[in-house]
């Protein structure tokens, strides 16, 4: 007989948020991926495109760790015509050592929010300026509202900009934050307009075509792409990553297939085999980050099963130390 808990959306949302300790536990699971035998298989995916929708299974074991996670992740992108999200989805948290289940997360695509928010904020903690004030975001959606939030964790944000191909959206998203967080935050409809003086830039939208265009960037901006996490989306134009002074990627493996970097193999600008860092050698300060406040950076964040893995065995321990979750057996 196995005993397994079952926690719900709404007790993951009691448990886990969006804080510095989700960044830490992140921060973490990167520098794993630099200096451990981590094993993490490929993306499986699976793509409906009769219902613009795309199932993505993510997991990892890390050496030391007591479980690891397996994630179902759909995003279906018409959902918010009928009345639904976008994504839902949920995580099965296994023992490493026996393989029995330990927890169902039922988190509706929650918990791949909150780790994928905190990546944005680990890429913005160790690859832009220090004094980074202003940022830029792109996308009017739950991930858009997260990363901004995620970078007050990070940086001294002072003042934001949002832009969004529908402006009601934009505008709605920017009264919210600026509500929320206690900054100006403006709805800019001119994409190049919102990235002219940012420090920082996000990118979060299911683009299939580049929003971010070649000679957009200013020195020393950093720019976190966050939404091109399959093959077929593209945010930023090729030209943008082959002139950048550093280009980060979460697993090369990854974006070499699906991030932005495939987008610029493919146009030619960089050989398939180039080699670059990972975010995770420059947590662990084994590859350097940022050299010159000058410095245009970039980092294309595909999504890694490490990450789930991570956050998974985060929200299983908080419901542990709070006693939440029902038990099951079997």
């Amino acid at each position: 007989m196995s005993r397994m808990i079952i926690l719900t959306e709404a007790q993951l949302r009691e448990i886990v948020g969006l804080d510095r300790d989700a960044v830490a536990c992140i921060e973490e699971a990167f520098a794993a991926l630099a200096t451990k035998a981590v094993a993490m298989p490929p993306i499986l995916r699976l793509d409906i495109p009769d219902y613009r929708g795309e199932v993505d299974v993510k997991t990892a074991y890390v050496p030391g760790i007591e479980g690891f996670a397996i994630k179902i992740s759909p995003g279906f992108f018409d959902n918010p015509k009928i009345g639904l999200p976008s994504t839902n989805g949920m995580m099965v948290l296994l023992s490493s050592r026996t393989g029995l289940v330990q927890a169902l997360l039922l988190d509706n695509g929650y918990l791949t929010d909150i780790r994928t928010a905190a990546a944005g904020a680990v890429a913005a903690k160790h690859l832009s300026r220090e004094n980074a004030s202003v940022a830029a975001v792109f996308g009017a959606g739950m991930q858009a509202r997260l990363q901004l939030e995620a970078l007050t964790l990070v940086r001294p944000i002072r003042d934001a900009r949002i832009w969004a191909r529908d402006a009601a959206k934009a505008e709605g998203a920017a009264a919210e934050l600026a509500a929320r967080l206690g900054f100006p935050v403006t709805a800019i409809r001119d994409p190049r307009e919102a990235i002219s003086g940012a420090d920082l830039v996000v990118t979060t939208t299911p683009s299939e075509t580049p929003i971010i265009e070649a000679g957009w960037l200013e020195p020393g901006q950093h720019l976190t792409a966050i939404g091109s996490d399959a093959e077929h989306k593209n945010e930023i134009a090729p030209a943008v990553i082959a002139g950048a002074g550093l280009y980060v990627a979460d697993s090369l493996k990854q974006t070499r297939r699906l991030g932005e970097l495939h987008h610029a193999i493919d146009a030619g600008l960089i050989t398939a085999d180039a080699v670059f860092a990972e975010l995770g050698q420059i947590i662990a300060g084994r590859v350097q980050g940022r050299t010159s406040d000058d410095q245009i950076t970039i980092a294309d964040l595909t999504g890694t099963g490490i990450q789930d893995t991570a956050i998974a065995t985060l929200a299983f321990a908080c419901a542990g130390a709070a006693n939440v979750g029902t038990p099951f057996e079997s």
